[in-house]
């Protein structure tokens, strides 16, 4: 849960605050203005421009915000006349005004010579954002390592072509996360990203486990000798990996697939299915060490590999129609943690700010501002302010933005 008590009078935007402080939004304050000096030195002079203030900058961060809570395609639907038209907060900022900050806005304003990361221009934020994360919350110690639903907002998916599709899901990266799942707090981000086509690309990280590995290692660099249990998909479910975290204290519970994991050092009489009919609920265990190999039928052969559940704890899964079907205790705990983050995907994913950038660095930006945004929210449920005004993760984004905004009307939207 959270590491300190925030009071009653709490607002959203002193959640939002824990991760995005004042001083970091500052530095954006200075960093823009930099940038807009270094391009008006190179391609002349933008006589409209006038260096932000930090008012600006937050009331520029409502309207981008704002955007995840109406999914309007564009940012500037704010000041138009049509259906996603916002009066009330259309009058803060001129559009031409939002489109020079939009123009200018820079986190890092100079590459330094030393720099080769292709983040750069984000990283010192993302940095920030992570400590923020580290110090605001204490994980459970169940978590779950996967890619977030960050695509699109539901219904333009339900609506789009197959052609529009495709052509919108061509990110040049990938996102991963360490997600508490109890509560659906993300405690780490992992950008990877599509370099060229070489080894490290995101077409390599599809399709070589040992890629994957390597977003896992980064994911729990800090999570070492803290007894945690990790919940993996199939694409990082190995043994070498597994092993390899158990020397640093870290347990694993993951879904193998013969086809998309690393099966190395497995034995192949368990990846093989048995030529004789099952019935639903048996299963077979191979151990080695701590290790445990199980596979279990229900419909089809589903393989665990864990090192933090005796194979001989019995559980139990239930179904509506087929009512309990027995299993092992790590079946049981991996459907119950992965259900969980399901059901996170399904409250908070259509909650990601909806403007689409092209630079890849602002791309990655509006997304884990939008995870904080939705830690923040997460926090302020745990928290004493909930008790006073029970706000919806809508009616607490519309607060953010109001507050961004400077706006002095405090009730909520219905």
């Amino acid at each position: 849960g959270p590491t300190r008590k925030m009071p009653q009078t709490a607002s959203a935007m002193d959640f939002f605050q824990l991760f995005v402080p004042d001083n970091v939004l500052k530095n954006m304050v200075v960093q823009t203005n930099m940038y807009a000096k270094k391009y008006q030195e190179r391609f002349g002079s933008d006589d409209a421009w006038i260096d932000v203030t930090l008012m600006e900058m937050k009331a520029f961060l409502g309207y981008m915000i704002s955007t995840s809570i109406h999914h309007c395609e564009s940012v500037l639907s704010i000041w138009s006349s049509g259906f996603y038209s916002n009066k009330s907060i259309a009058l803060i900022m001129t559009q031409s005004r939002f489109e020079k900050i939009l123009k200018y806005f820079h986190i890092v304003a100079f590459r330094s010579s030393q720099t080769t990361h292709g983040l750069y221009k984000i990283q010192p934020f993302l940095d920030s954002l992570q400590n923020g994360f580290d110090s605001a919350f204490r994980p459970s110690q169940a978590q779950v390592l996967h890619e977030p639903l960050i695509d699109e907002d539901p219904v333009f998916i339900a609506t789009c072509t197959e052609r529009e599709l495709r052509k919108r899901k061509k990110r040049k990266f990938s996102l991963w996360v360490r997600q508490c799942s109890s509560t659906g707090f993300i405690c780490q981000i992992y950008v990877h990203l599509k370099e060229g086509s070489g080894a490290d690309g995101l077409d390599a990280l599809k399709n070589k486990p040992q890629l994957h590995s390597m977003v896992a290692k980064s994911l729990c660099q800090n999570a070492s000798g803290k007894n945690y249990i990790i919940f993996t998909g199939p694409s990082i479910t190995s043994l070498n990996l597994f092993e390899e975290f158990e020397k640093q204290g870290i347990y694993c519970c993951g879904l193998l697939s013969t086809r998309k994991s690393d099966c190395t050092g497995l034995p192949p009489s368990m990846l093989n299915n048995p030529e004789t009919p099952q019935s639903r609920g048996q299963y077979r265990i191979r151990m080695k060490g701590n290790m445990s190999l199980i596979c279990w039928y229900n419909k089809g052969h589903f393989r665990f590999l864990t090192n933090a559940y005796s194979p001989v704890q019995q559980g139990v899964i239930i179904k509506r129609k087929s009512g309990e079907i027995p299993c092992p205790l790590a079946v049981e705990a991996f459907a119950a943690h992965l259900s969980y983050i399901c059901k996170y995907d399904d409250k908070y994913s259509k909650y990601f700010i909806s403007h689409k950038p092209n630079k890849t660095w602002q791309q990655v930006f509006w997304f884990a501002i939008s995870i904080a945004i939705n830690n923040a929210y997460i926090l302020y449920k745990m928290s004493e302010a909930y008790h006073v005004t029970r706000y919806s993760r809508a009616q607490f984004g519309e607060r953010l933005v109001k507050e961004l905004l400077g706006l002095e009307d405090t009730s909520p939207s219905h």
